[in-house]
């Protein structure tokens, strides 16, 4: 990447970053077109060459602008002393949706490439690819399984929810009703309601 990207102004970035995101979340590394990507930015094909000389510099840089971002939002967000799973959880969550605000499909980015199946892409976010996971997994290391109900299976608990909220983001926008205080609003409502049913069972 030509490292001169950063002295453009921030909002011509930003414009070349969220069309990027939402190419490659939308159609995976194999089937982003720079074509697309130029249109959605409203720049030339030249000028996203100059600072990324191909479609996988570019793919790589954006995963690695996301992995960044997305890990100063969790470590700013989730607090240490944090041990109930369900309000970690909720940090988690509201440290996404913030990095949501700026860069509306950086989740469903980093999403994607968990499954990409493409050699040079998986080869280029390779070094990278284990951070978010191994940040995912430190939030839950703080959890205190013992205030569960006995019958309850944390990781399994844990990973219901996660699924829950993939579907639910990709859902807004599958249907294009995505909106970033109205979906933390659900994801919350979702989670008390999971909460609840828990400490239910085990009463």
């Amino acid at each position: 990447m030509n490292g001169k990207f950063f002295d453009l102004k921030k909002e011509k970035q930003d414009r070349m970053i969220n069309a990027a995101l939402k190419v490659f979340a939308q159609k995976g590394y194999k089937h982003a077109s720079t074509d697309d990507i130029v249109r959605e930015a409203a720049i030339s094909k030249g000028l996203l060459f100059h600072y990324f000389n191909s479609k996988l510099g570019l793919y790589s840089f954006i995963y690695d602008y996301s992995v960044r971002y997305m890990s100063l939002e969790m470590k700013s967000t989730v607090q240490k002393s944090e041990t109930d799973l369900f309000e970690l959880f909720k940090q988690q969550e509201q440290a996404k949706i913030q990095a949501l605000r700026g860069y509306p499909y950086m989740q469903q980015f980093l999403n994607r490439c968990m499954s990409e199946d493409v050699n040079e892409a998986l080869l280029a976010i390779e070094d990278k690819r284990n951070i978010l996971v191994e940040l995912y997994d430190s939030v839950f290391a703080q959890a205190d399984m013992s205030k569960l109900p006995a019958a309850i299976d944390g990781a399994k608990l844990w990973k219901m929810l996660d699924y829950t909220m993939k579907g639910l983001m990709t859902q807004r926008f599958l249907d294009d009703s995505f909106h970033a205080n109205m979906l933390q609003e659900e994801i919350c409502e979702y989670i008390d309601m999971v909460k609840a049913m828990v400490y239910r069972q085990g009463a």
